[in-house]
């Protein structure tokens, strides 16, 4: 008799989930693309320098791009144009739903933006404040270490090893695997193409979480 496998992710249950925010919980793409293209052609970097870096913190592909004597003043620039720009950032679909249905306690958002960007795209797309937030402010070093993701589960009180995190990006995925936790992507800023984690989906919509004996638990919509 052929035993079946069972998904990682969908059989047992998890302390808590870590969300990422951009391209996991909001669409932020185009205010991301136009703010960075500016900066790009203000800067003299090329589309294939900037290529790859979705997911990672500001100041760090800063740092990769400009010369020391200039990345205090490219920094701040970078950051003021997203700040700026949140024309079109709002929920994705499934969002609202999925986290109206999540205890507080057992639910943070862990992002590579600055606190005051993480503020800004959060109250352009009406999420809900969580308990616990997590910005690159709050962590040495960004995404792909996974800094942020200890950090998330430590403040939510819980083993990372008991945690889900929820990311779009390559970077974000490195970091949880890093921290030891589960992972689950969503394919809204790689629709194309591996992405390494436990369980992939093309959207938050086909997925429900929730709270049951022994903690939360994840499982598929049908459509």
């Amino acid at each position: 008799m052929t035993v079946p496998v069972l998904d990682p992710v969908l059989d047992r249950p998890f302390a808590a989930v870590l969300f990422d925010m951009d391209g996991t919980l909001v669409d932020s793409t185009a205010a991301i693309n136009r703010s960075w293209t500016t900066w790009a052609v203000e800067h003299g970097i090329t589309a294939e320098q900037l290529a790859g870096t979705h997911g990672r913190p500001a100041p760090e592909i800063v740092a990769d791009l400009v010369g020391p004597d200039r990345f205090a003043a490219a920094s701040a620039r970078i950051t003021e144009l997203e700040i700026l720009d949140v024309d079109g950032v709002v929920q994705l679909p499934g969002v609202a739903d999925l986290l109206a249905g999540l205890p507080p306690q057992a639910w943070a958002i862990v992002t590579s933006c600055s606190s005051p960007l993480a503020d800004a795209r959060r109250g352009a797309a009406g999420l809900p404040d969580p308990r616990v937030l997590v910005t690159f402010d709050d962590v040495e070093h960004g995404k792909p270490a996974p800094d942020c993701f200890l950090l998330g589960a430590a403040r939510l009180g819980v083993d990372p090893a008991d945690c889900l995190v929820v990311e779009d990006a390559p970077a974000g995925l490195a970091a949880a695997r890093a921290a030891g936790c589960a992972t689950l992507a969503v394919r809204t800023t790689h629709p194309e193409g591996p992405l390494d984690a436990d369980l992939v989906v093309p959207l938050l919509s086909s997925v429900r979480i929730t709270p049951g004996d022994g903690g939360l638990r994840l499982t598929l919509e049908r459509v």
